[in-house]
């Protein structure tokens, strides 16, 4: 499966396993195991979500909106749950005012979902860990 790696963003193959002892990027080297939220701009929005066989899932946020501030880091920590089965990418919609406006982002913080590179579920509002977790659950 193609997933893509969190520290410098290439596209890795990596065979599907229900789990992993080590997986490490082809081109950095650093291990993709340790899943952390990826932060999308217009420049690598569509590659990301295009060329990733597992879940991706967008919190489009901004850094004046208090309750992004606090899902930040709950995004943060679900993520580390999920290697290898989801991606988490964050999109700020006040740098990245065209994206928000190509996603009609209406309200912050929005979370979309896309499988295979076609968008599958959209939430607005922050959650608490175990509804993410439970939504990412749905679509691995």
């Amino acid at each position: 499966m193609r997933v893509i790696c969190p520290n410098c963003l290439s596209i890795n193959n990596v065979p599907k396993k229900d789990s992993y002892l080590k997986a490490n990027c082809g081109k950095c080297k650093e291990s993709l195991l340790d899943n952390k939220p990826i932060n999308l701009s217009d420049a690598n929005f569509d590659e990301i979500i295009v060329n990733s066989e597992i879940p991706v899932i967008v919190d489009f946020w901004a850094p004046w909106c208090g309750p992004c501030k606090m899902f930040a880091p709950i995004f943060t920590e679900v993520a580390k749950k999920y290697p290898l089965k989801a991606v988490f990418a964050k999109v700020n919609t006040e740098a990245e005012q065209t994206l928000g406006g190509k996603y009609n982002i209406k309200s912050i913080p929005t979370l979309i979902i896309y499988k295979n590179g076609v968008e599958v579920k959209r939430i607005s509002g922050a959650l608490d860990p175990l509804r993410l977790s439970n939504l990412v659950n749905e679509f691995i």
